[in-house]
């Protein structure tokens, strides 16, 4: 059993924070090196999904609105470089302060707002994506981490959080509506504006798929670009028995697992 223990940078007060109330923040702990790497990976797959969509003739793919706003999942095993933040000891850090011993990486995506009309985004919680699509789903909340790369604030369209006392979702996942127009699923239509999170660029904004959250339209001259992994404590099931999105080993008793040649062959065996 590993005796690894929870590092100086992570506030135990932010740790109790996400038990209690589902989210915590860590402000600008992300290394440069690691931000430039991903803003550069982040431009090659906007152009990608900019071609994909244009070579489809169509302006909306799901929740994608072409040059407005992207939402680009799970596209690392394209990258000879984006698996070293996603499975980097830090973020193993945060999943041992948040989920525990155990992680798998679950799904990750680009969260990328375009300058001056990047669009909004509803109330929802991640976990109610799964319901949507799975009445029956049981499983643990998992968590998503929210990490800009650019500043971010109301006026750019910075993410605004329900903690649980206010949702009232520790342990509930709200029925979701789809929006026709939009794509999106909501799943809270109260008056609670929600927390406002306004932090600088390599920030780890970490949640619960429980917690109600949004994000507001982008207003400035500036495209915002996020990367957002998520990771479960356990691989999470439908109720066939089958794996929702991904279950990738990363942390096994507290310890950073990650086998990058052994992943990528076993992404080329089943291509």
């Amino acid at each position: 059993m590993s005796t690894a223990t929870t590092p100086a940078w992570i506030p135990q007060e932010q740790i109790d924070q996400y038990h209690d109330e589902g989210y915590m923040i860590l402000e600008a702990v992300i290394p440069e090196a690691l931000q430039q790497m991903l803003r550069e990976e982040c431009s090659y797959f906007l152009g990608y999904m900019d071609a994909e969509m244009d070579a489809e003739g169509v302006e909306q793919r799901g929740i994608n609105h072409g040059r407005n706003r992207y939402f680009i999942s799970n596209r690392y095993h394209m990258s000879t470089r984006m698996w070293q933040f996603i499975y980097s000891d830090l973020m193993a850090e945060v999943c041992r302060a948040t989920l525990g011993p155990e992680a798998f990486l679950f799904n990750e995506q680009w969260v990328v707002k375009a300058a001056e009309k990047g669009g909004s985004f509803s109330w929802h919680q991640d976990s109610g994506y799964v319901k949507f699509s799975d009445k029956k789903t049981t499983h643990r909340p998992y968590l998503t981490c929210w990490c800009p790369l650019d500043d971010v604030s109301e006026k750019n369209g910075s993410v605004y959080l329900l903690p649980h006392s206010r949702g009232g979702t520790k342990n509930w996942i709200a029925d979701h509506d789809r929006d026709d127009d939009s794509g999106d699923l909501i799943g809270y239509k109260g008056e609670d504006p929600g927390i406002a999170v306004e932090v600088p660029a390599g920030s780890v904004v970490a949640f619960t798929s429980y917690n109600f959250h949004r994000s507001g339209a982008n207003t400035t001259p500036d495209t915002r670009r996020v990367h957002l992994p998520q990771y479960s404590s356990e691989p999470i099931l439908r109720t066939d028995g089958s794996i929702w999105a991904q279950a990738v080993p990363f942390v096994k008793d507290g310890e950073n697992i990650y086998d990058h040649a052994a992943d990528m062959a076993a992404r080329s065996a089943t291509d």
